[in-house]
């Protein structure tokens, strides 16, 4: 399914389904949705966004305000 250009952290296989079925393969591309629009995501939940917020968070990066 992926192109292997994948940067997104290790989390379970519904969340990371979900937001590659949404179009997002890379952390960078995160930053244009809001938490709201990614939690409403199948397959996404409480634990896989805190992973994500940490990873963001690493990398200078964090999810649009909404």
């Amino acid at each position: 399914m992926g192109t292997g250009e994948s940067d997104l952290p290790k989390m379970g296989n519904p969340a990371r389904r979900a937001l590659e079925v949404a179009g997002y393969t890379r952390l960078d591309q995160l930053t244009g949705a809001t938490e709201a629009e990614l939690l409403a995501l199948h397959g996404m939940g409480p634990k896989a966004m805190g992973i994500l917020r940490e990873a963001l968070q690493e990398r200078g990066l964090s999810l649009r305000d909404g």
